[in-house]
């Protein structure tokens, strides 16, 4: 399966998944470095899509990987958004991450964060717009940090 069956391919599966719950949406689909990117748009049950700490939301895209890796597709990587809440959710940790960056940056002091992967990933890309701040994660599994330094010049 090719990179446009496999986006044809996750957005009608996650449509049919979908209409299973009874939420019958047409799920916007776009390719952003090799990732499929899956938006559904806002329903009543929104909070049943997301779940608890977006639990629900990682087994969405869990189940459409899978299906894809079942059919040998191309693109396996799929991200699932309802209701911009993964945007959202990005925008907010991107406001508290200039307050960290700011605190370093007047203490001198790195700081270790424990945040999941996906906004671990929002603080790594905000860092390389400063010179002065670098980032790295350490640990392993669900133990893993995020850690804001500042860098020695």
């Amino acid at each position: 399966m090719n990179q446009e069956e496999s986006i044809r391919f996750a957005t009608k599966y996650l449509e049919d998944l979908l209409s299973f719950f009874g939420i019958n949406v047409a799920v916007y689909s776009t390719l952003d470095d090799e990732v499929i990117q899956l938006s559904v748009p806002s329903t009543s049950l929104n909070s049943l899509l997301i779940g608890r700490n977006a639990d629900n939301l990682r087994s969405l895209q869990y189940i459409v990987s899978m299906a894809l890796s079942a059919r040998d597709a191309e693109l396996t990587r799929v991200n699932v958004d309802v209701a911009d809440y993964k945007r959202q959710r990005a925008d907010r940790i991107a406001e508290r991450a200039e307050e960290w960056i700011k605190k370093v940056r007047e203490t001198g002091e790195s700081l270790r964060l424990d945040l999941n992967p996906a906004d671990r990933r929002t603080v790594h890309k905000l860092a390389e717009d400063y010179s002065d701040i670098t980032t790295h994660s350490e640990g392993e599994g669900h133990e893993r940090k995020l850690v804001i330094s500042k860098i020695d010049n």
